[in-house]
Order: C-alpha cells, then structure tokens, then sequence
C-alpha cells in the first residue's frame, strides 16, 4: 500500500522534482547520526539542521533536559522538514534514555570534545560501526552522563589561542570530512529500502500542497 500511495502521490509534482528527491534519497545515511544535547541557542539549533541535511544526515537526536530547542527559520531556512527529528524531554534527564537506546540500535556513543586525547576525525575508524557523534551545551560540553556513556571521543586539532569552535562549525567540519569518507567506502551506509520508502514518503508529502487530503482520497479508493 505504501509504495502504491508513493506512486500516487508522485503524480502531483514536476518530473524535476521528483528527480531531485531520488537524487537527495539516494544520499542519505543513517550510518551516522548526531545526538545533540541542551543546545539553547537557536541560531546554532538550527545551524546544526542545516549542515546535517547538506551532508545528507538523516536523523538528529536532541536531548532536552533543561533547553527546549528551538529552531531560527531564518537560519535552518526549511532544511529540519528533510530530516527526522527524534526528541527525548520526558524525564529530568533524557540523556541515559536516549544513548541508551541509540546503543541497543547498533550505535557506538562518540563524545565529540576539545580533549585533546580524542581521535582526530582522520583518524577516526568508520568500520567499526554505525556512529552517533554526540555534542554539548554551548558553554559546558557535554553532561557527565553523556561522556560516562561514550565508547569513544573524537575532537578537531586546534593551533590557535582559542580553545573551541561555535558547535554549528564543529558539525558542519566533522560531517564534511566523515560522510566524504564513508561514501567512499564499501560499507553499507545507504538508506535500506524500506527506508527509502518511508523518507521518500515524507519529502513527497512536504512537497505537495493539501497532500493529507490527496492521501485521504487515495484511502478511501482502495
């Protein structure tokens, strides 16, 4: 039924529209995803959107414990509609809920951090497995739960006086270097195509004006 409503709704828009969804889709990776926990500031919330959905990142974790996110739509400019949003805000710290659960998915937790003992994104082995590159507050870094629950730490080099890079640069540099990477490589780091249906689904109905009513019409026909 799914592919069938997929077909159906291909019908309401250009054929270069179309083009560029398989394009995207075929870019996709859950291979890598990014945990970000406490970010406040909504200009880098959604900056950080903004490089996950060019790099071809799908899902995005955010952690609320004391931060709600929010997002600017003058920075994300749209891009966090091409994602999938997962948000842990139930308990009092939603962190150990979500790495946790990113754990029992097949995902090694990487703290990514200014500690100067971490990997460098070139050093970093993508073969050992599907990755969450996990990311702090702006101003404190990541919780003591989040580092605790680290398997490993990655972190960019620095030369200059200061210590760090805003956390929308920190992504957009390690989501560059690590998915040219890994779309280089034989892992098998494509969307499978169960997948591919349920995202192309989404984009197909975000890119249709009143596709709820189009999917009623189509359901009510079978």
């Amino acid at each position: 039924m799914k592919e069938k409503l997929i077909r159906h709704l291909e019908q309401f828009i250009t054929e270069r529209r179309l083009h560029l969804i398989n394009r995207v889709l075929s870019q996709r990776t859950r291979y890598i995803t990014v945990v970000l926990e406490d970010i406040y500031q909504s200009h880098n919330a959604s900056a950080v959107l903004r490089s996950c959905e060019c790099f071809g990142i799908q899902d995005v974790h955010i952690i609320e414990n004391r931060n709600t996110y929010q997002v600017n739509p003058d920075v994300a400019l749209g891009s966090n509609k091409w994602l999938t949003l997962y948000k842990y805000a139930r308990n009092r710290n939603n962190t150990t809920d979500a790495l946790a659960g990113l754990k029992r998915k097949g995902y090694r937790i990487v703290a990514v951090s200014p500690h100067p003992k971490g990997c460098t994104p070139e050093e970093f082995d993508l073969h050992k497995g599907k990755t969450a590159l996990v990311f702090g507050t702006e101003l404190e870094g990541l919780s003591a739960d989040a580092a605790a629950m680290a398997d490993e730490t990655l972190t960019i080099p620095m030369v200059g006086f200061t210590e760090s890079l805003y956390i929308s640069v920190t992504v957009a540099i390690l989501l560059h270097q690590l998915t040219e990477r890994l779309r280089k490589s034989e892992l098998p780091w494509h969307l499978s195509d169960t997948e591919n249906m349920q995202v192309k689904l989404q984009w197909l109905k975000n890119s249709i004006n009143r596709s709820d009513s189009i999917e009623k019409s189509f359901l009510e026909d079978r």
